[in-house]
């Protein structure tokens, strides 16, 4: 079993999206509400940050070194060696009130990230985006969701997991790798906030959906059908998003979020932070976004 302890106490308002970067060997993590881009070795050092100029939702790495930023309702490139931020789309689509979400890059080389509705009363109009190596930004599927959330892989590239942490649910589609083409959506699970409102998400080799419980201060490991098949305790009660890491990529990292309620957040004062566990399985491999 997973045993995490604090790897970073960085306290974040919405820590979210750790990507790990195999050629810099840095975990890449972002702040969403106090917006910034953060990076940090596996032994907690050389913690860098990068203030954003806009909500940042999520982030991939591209082939050529650099992130791929859902940034507010744009989609922006960041050299975190030049220190350059260039916005390469927008999406004209969304209201005011909405924001891009949870990110990431699929096995056909294209970022994927959905948005949501940011309003405390929120409606089902969420949709998900698939952005090429170009910055071509295709939508495909269109008000499917309250918060689009836990974008996962299989290592095989076959199977894709995505999940609506207001909804409570989460859905598997095939998918086609070499198009990026979604075939028979399956609802394989609804959750209450007992068992933990699916957040972000991560595949391991094996084929198993690890979910990070929001609402329960756990991180769930699903089957391919739905049924929870393990569940570990971590130190915070609102984990948002795993990341498995490390040349082995059995390194498992989880960022987590600053609750509203002053008591809850006096009993675990470390919430926003990171923190570290041996895994007991791999992680699948996460592609490049194709810029280069």
């Amino acid at each position: 079993m997973p045993e995490f302890r604090l790897l970073k106490d960085v306290r974040c308002s919405i820590g979210e999206s750790p990507v790990w970067d195999d050629r810099r060997k840095v975990l890449f993590f972002v702040d969403i509400k106090a917006p910034a881009i953060h990076s940090i070795r596996l032994d907690g050092t050389e913690h860098r940050t990068w203030a954003m100029p806009r909500a940042v939702g999520s982030i991939g790495l591209g082939a050529s070194g650099r992130l791929v930023v859902a940034l507010e309702r744009t989609i922006a490139v960041f050299d975190p060696d030049a220190e350059s931020l260039d916005i390469i789309a927008e999406l004209p689509d969304e209201p005011s009130w909405h924001r891009l979400n949870d990110g990431k890059v699929g096995p056909d080389g294209a970022f994927w990230v959905g948005s949501m509705d940011d309003r405390p009363q929120k409606e089902p109009r969420g949709s998900l985006y698939r952005v090429d190596g170009r910055g071509r930004v295709t939508r495909v599927l269109e008000h499917v969701c309250l918060v689009s959330n836990g974008l996962a892989w299989s290592d095989d590239g076959r199977t894709m997991f995505h999940s609506d942490s207001r909804g409570r649910w989460i859905d598997r589609y095939d998918f086609e790798p070499s198009s990026g083409g979604l075939a028979n959506r399956a609802r394989i699970a609804t959750l209450d906030d007992a068992r933990g409102r699916p957040d972000g998400g991560a595949c391991d080799a094996e084929g198993f959906y690890w979910s990070c419980g929001v609402s329960a201060g756990r991180l769930n490991r699903f089957s391919r059908e739905g049924e929870i098949v393990e569940t570990h305790p971590v130190p915070v009660p609102a984990p948002t998003m795993p990341c498995f890491c490390g040349d082995d990529l059995k390194t498992l990292v989880i960022t987590s979020l600053k609750p509203d309620d002053p008591d809850v957040l006096a009993a675990a004062p470390q919430s926003g932070s990171l923190f570290i566990a041996s895994s007991p399985v791999a992680g699948a491999r996460i592609a490049r976004w194709a810029d280069a």
